[in-house]
């Protein structure tokens, strides 16, 4: 198991990759090209259209930040904080695996990833790690 153990920093560069590809993926579209479009979504929601603002950056630059492990506790607060409420006001109301799909297993997934970062950080193979921040006890 000892041999296992040795990985866990590449398993913390998957986690950060992948999250931070798909947020990436997502926050794109929003912050150039649809940034007003998705603060009116925001506000059809009942929420200040002004988060819909924060959400888009959340996910675009938050996405980033996650990739190359820069801010990475900050920035997966913010992702786990946008996906909550992807969750709660958009995909809740669908199940977390209907038929015709929607539903919240995906941003479920996506928020796990992100409140893993959180705790246990992003390892030493991360931009965090070079600048001495931010990384967990094991990676320093």
């Amino acid at each position: 198991m000892r041999y296992v153990d040795r990985l866990q920093p590449f398993a913390l560069l998957v986690m950060r990759l992948a999250l931070g590809a798909v947020m990436i993926g997502h926050g794109y579209p929003k912050v150039f090209g649809g940034l007003h479009h998705h603060a009116q979504f925001v506000a059809s929601l009942g929420l200040p259209a002004w988060s819909g603002y924060l959400s888009a950056f959340a996910e675009f630059f938050g996405g980033i930040c996650v990739l190359l492990g820069l801010f990475t506790r900050f920035c997966a607060f913010a992702v786990c904080i946008d996906l909550a409420v992807a969750i709660w006001r958009v995909h809740w109301h669908n199940g977390l695996m209907p038929a015709g799909g929607k539903g919240y297993e995906f941003p479920l997934s996506l928020a796990a990833l992100a409140f893993g970062l959180i705790f246990l950080g992003p390892g030493p193979i991360s931009l965090d790690h070079i600048r001495g921040a931010g990384g967990s006890a094991k990676s320093r």
